[in-house]
């Protein structure tokens, strides 16, 4: 009786808990704020939300599908075709939400494509070398002044700790390939964006002098010795 019993506690967990197959056909493809669909809601409090989004680490596909795959590719943005078959005919990878970013009205700033929060201001306290961005990312916080005095703004409660470096992956998502000077999407709340800067990424090459940057001049990926000077644009995860 006991073991009957336990069985129908599982099977009642498992039924609650259960997700979408890949084949589980959706209205459109999982992103906050769209109509409801149940196959969308995770987390089963009526309504699709960023935390529902998060749950699937991002596994909804474009076709609105359940991708078992753990690290879908977003769009790059480019939409103009110069070719048949190329990246803006195609338009492959998970699409962009609207609105891309959100200011939180708190220095911050969500990216609902990736789930991570920026900083707003993206030049808070002029360029450093690799060491000093590491230092100045790890140790931000509400309150924070740099070394020049300046305030970055923050009032998110967030202690030493909180931020870092972006890796070089994570920094590149923030570019549009449509765009330059800055090539960023379009709209975003960012402030005091160096529009032809070069940004570290918390990322060592294999030369172990150098690590990699991203323009916003044109988006391009670089690599710099460790001793350049450039600017720094902390990240923190979703809180």
């Amino acid at each position: 009786m006991k073991v009957t019993r336990f069985m129908a506690i599982l099977l009642v967990l498992l039924t609650v808990t259960v997700i979408p197959s890949a084949a589980a056909p959706l209205t459109s493809a999982c992103a906050s704020g769209l109509t409801y669909d149940p196959a969308c809601d995770i987390d089963h409090d009526g309504d699709i939300d960023i935390f529902d989004i998060q749950l699937t680490a991002g596994h909804w596909g474009q076709a609105g599908l359940y991708n078992l795959y753990p690290a879908m590719v977003p769009q790059t943005g480019q939409t103009v075709s110069y070719v048949a078959g190329d990246d803006g005919a195609l338009e492959k990878g998970v699409p962009w939400p609207n609105p891309r970013f959100t200011s939180n009205s708190d220095g911050t700033v969500t990216d609902h494509l990736t789930g991570l929060v920026w900083l707003q201001q993206s030049n808070c306290d002029g360029e450093k070398d690799w060491a000093g961005a590491l230092t100045l990312a790890n140790a931000l916080f509400d309150g924070y002044m740099g070394a020049g005095g300046g305030d970055c703004g923050l009032a998110d409660g967030s202690v030493a700790g909180d931020w870092r470096l972006p890796n070089v992956r994570e920094l590149y998502t923030l570019i549009d390939v449509r765009r330059a000077t800055p090539a960023l999407p379009q709209p975003n709340p960012f402030t005091d964006v160096v529009v032809d800067g070069q940004y570290w990424s918390s990322t060592t090459t294999v030369n172990v002098a150098s690590a990699w940057i991203v323009s916003l001049d044109d988006g391009a990926n670089g690599i710099n010795a460790k001793s350049t000077l450039n600017f720094v644009w902390p990240v923190r995860d979703l809180q």
